[in-house]
Order: structure tokens, then C-alpha cells, then sequence
């Protein structure tokens, strides 16, 4: 039995989310679909790195995927922005969705984000409008949506493409309303107590399970994803799988009044 600390224990699981050589979005889409081709741009600026999306077969069922990629080299995070999005990210990723919508495919989205990028350009370029439109059109979204939380899911930059009918989290990943230094920053003024905030912030995947927020906890392995993610990652596709055919079974009415009630009831049973 472990002597350490819940604070220990929860923070640990940060760690393990932010791990250096945990698996990125990259590694996950070459496991769970064939023949992808990825699309760039959104039309309007230019193609945010930050996001990969395109098109691939799950199980011979053709699928729109978007993911929020950190990279694996230094220079590879650099290019992709450490999975920090810009806006052209998010309008990118709305487009995708509008095709796959156009030729109903039922999408899958990636979540593995500190947050949305913060600089001037971004703010600029309209980056709470960007992600506010997102949250708009997802809801109303006629394909079935599911996300995958597969490490960060950092605030408004992660719910930018989360807003689905099912949401999958690894065992050992993050969803919150921000870091926990932040939180630390506002709560504690002191970024240095993350650890005490993570504590308190009902971040792991075992809480949000418990609070309805996600729908099913994909195992790891005992030491983080890491150390064996064929293992894991089997598990999740057959998830996939399971709950794609499900949802394409559904009416659209039903689909979108499903999708409208989660969040509603979600909302209220915790206070917002």
C-alpha cells in the first residue's frame, strides 16, 4: 500500500499527464486509424501546427480526426507550439468538422493541451472568438462527436474541441479549468503551491468520471502511459469502435438532443 499523500498521489498524475515521453497525438492517430491524410489550413490566415487534422479509416469506417499535437523534439514542440493553439487552429478544426458534417463522417477529437496560446498575435487574430464559436457550433454538430483526453486538458483550449456526445479519458491525464499554477496564482497567489491546487481541483480522471464529465477511463499501464501504450491504446479503439457505431445508429434529433441535455444536466448537477 502507498505511503504517499492524495496531494502526492493526485500530483503524481500530473506529472505522469505532462511525462516527456508520453505518447503525443501523433503516435495515438498511427495506432487507431489507417490511410490518414492530413488537411491544412483555415482559409482565412494560415495552418496552426498546433492541430493536425484529416481524414482516416477506423475499422473501415472513413472518419474526420483532430488532434492537438505537443510534439515530441525540442524543435518538433517549437513548430507545433507545445500544443498551444492559435485561433487559425480552432477555425481550422471547425472546418474539418463542417466537412465532416457535409459527408457524415462522425469525428474524433484529441485533446492533449496546457490551454489556448495567450500572446498578442493570437489575441489579435481573435482568439475568444474562435473558441466561443467552436462551443457554438459543436453542439449543434449533425455527426456524431467523441473526444479523447490524452494528456493537458488545459481550460477553454482544451473544451474548444471537446464538446462531444462521448469524451474517453486516459487514466492518468488532466482536464481542468486551468493549470494548477495558475489556479495556485489566483487562488494562492503563489504558483509555487501547484501541488496544493491540484489537490482541490477535481482534476483527474476518477473524479470527472465520477462527476459525469467523461464517460469512460482508458487503463494505463502501472508507471504512465509511457511504458506501454499499445496496451492502452488497444483498449481505447475498441471503445471507439463500439461507441461510433453506437452513435451513428441514433436519429440526428436524438443525437443533437442527447448532445444538448449532457451539458445542461452536466452544468447544473455542478453548479453552473
Amino acid at each position: 500500500m502507498s505511503n504517499l499523500s492524495q496531494e502526492d498521489l493526485i500530483w503524481n498524475k500530473v506529472l505522469l499527464a505532462r511525462h516527456p515521453k508520453r505518447p503525443t497525438a501523433k503516435v495515438l492517430i498511427n495506432h487507431l486509424f489507417d490511410n490518414f491524410i492530413e488537411l491544412h489550413g483555415d482559409r482565412l490566415f494560415g495552418d496552426d501546427k498546433s492541430i493536425i487534422g484529416g481524414l482516416g479509416l477506423l475499422d473501415k469506417m472513413p472518419v474526420t480526426v483532430i488532434a492537438q499535437e505537443k510534439g515530441e523534439t525540442t524543435e518538433d514542440k517549437i513548430v507545433r507550439n507545445f500544443g498551444m493553439c492559435h485561433p487559425e487552429g480552432y477555425r481550422k478544426s471547425l472546418r474539418l468538422m463542417k466537412q465532416a458534417e457535409k459527408f457524415n463522417r462522425p469525428v474524433v477529437l484529441i485533446i492533449d493541451t496546457p490551454g489556448a496560446y495567450p500572446g498578442i498575435g493570437a489575441e489579435e487574430r481573435g482568439q475568444a472568438s474562435a473558441i466561443a464559436t467552436n462551443l457554438t457550433e459543436m453542439i449543434d454538430l449533425k455527426v456524431p462527436l467523441i473526444s479523447i483526453i490524452l494528456g493537458e486538458g488545459g481550460s477553454g483550449g482544451a473544451l474548444a474541441i471537446g464538446v462531444s456526445d462521448i469524451v474517453l479519458m486516459f487514466e492518468n491525464a488532466m482536464y481542468s479549468i486551468l493549470s494548477p499554477e495558475g489556479f495556485a496564482s489566483i487562488l494562492y497567489k503563489d504558483s509555487s503551491l501547484a501541488k496544493k491546487a491540484a489537490s482541490v481541483m477535481k482534476i483527474t480522471s476518477k473524479d470527472l468520471f465520477d462527476y459525469k464529465i467523461i464517460d469512460f477511463i482508458v487503463p494505463e499501464a502501472k508507471n504512465g502511459l509511457h511504458t506501454n501504450p499499445s496496451y492502452s491504446f488497444d483498449i481505447l479503439k475498441k471503445q471507439l469502435i463500439q461507441k461510433i457505431k453506437e452513435l451513428k445508429e441514433e436519429e440526428v434529433s436524438i443525437l443533437l438532443n442527447n448532445r444538448y441535455n449532457k451539458y445542461r444536466i452536466m452544468g447544473a448537477n455542478n453548479g453552473i
